[in-house]
């Protein structure tokens, strides 16, 4: 019979929960004083000083996006962590993969679920997914034609999956948990940006109450919007009570 081993005692996981939060709280405060201060003293003498926090999370995103990027990080981190502490949720934040995009967000139920969260916005457009071509399009307000979207989250959302995998160690986790858990990728779409409502019915599926767009891309991935998340936690926990 295989027994669940816990890590040694100085084991320690990477950032998460109110220590991340702080740091992305840090890192925010950060990049909007330097936005600020960008023709200014502090900034040529290196008068502001570097935290921790900005060095963790800053520099994992390009400097354009950084601010509103960890801003929406800060926000869904403190969401789910007033949502769901007592279910002793751990939310990872910010997470370096190679060769790929930063995880957003994993956010870890012990032994009973896995979630991998990418928090996309593409301004005031639509999310159109092209079947044929097996890929996501943008469509800009007010534009004619699409664009292909690239690097495609689903694909990344993927890549994510198999980095926990053999990442494992990280989390304390045995080869068990990891492949056992159930584990759901979510693709968060962030206002102005939202799916289009045309797409064929045989690509939503339900999760409790809720009808969403499944893709089926290198497994399966869910786009929701930013204002369904806590909602949408709430019903894949439930499958699994």
């Amino acid at each position: 019979m295989t027994t669940v081993k816990d890590p040694p005692t100085d084991f320690q996981l990477p950032p998460h929960n109110e220590a991340a939060l702080k740091m992305l709280r840090e890192a925010k405060d950060y990049e909007s004083t330097v936005a600020l201060a960008a023709s200014g003293a502090a900034l040529a003498t290196g008068g502001i000083v570097h935290p921790l926090g900005w060095l963790l999370f800053g520099l994992a995103y390009k400097p354009l996006v950084r601010v509103e990027k960890i801003a929406r990080l800060e926000k869904l981190t403190a969401l789910l962590l007033d949502e769901f502490k007592s279910q002793d949720v751990q939310v990872f934040p910010v997470l370096k993969v190679e060769d790929n995009h930063p995880i957003d967000l994993f956010i870890r139920f012990p032994r009973k679920a896995h979630l991998f969260i990418s928090i996309r916005s593409r301004g005031d457009s639509e999310v159109v997914y092209n079947e044929t071509r097996e890929i996501l399009q943008v469509k800009k307000k007010n534009k004619s034609g699409l664009t292909t979207w690239k690097p495609c989250p689903l694909v990344e959302l993927s890549d994510y999956e198999r980095w926990l995998t053999k990442n494992r160690a990280n989390f304390g986790m045995s080869s068990k948990e990891v492949t056992k858990t159930p584990t759901v990728k979510v693709l968060v779409l962030w206002p102005p940006t939202k799916a289009a409502e045309d797409h064929n019915s045989h690509l939503y599926s339900e999760v409790g109450s809720m009808k969403l767009l499944a893709l089926r891309r290198k497994g399966t991935a869910f786009v929701i919007q930013q204002e369904e998340v806590t909602e949408f936690v709430k019903a894949w926990l439930a499958k699994y009570e």
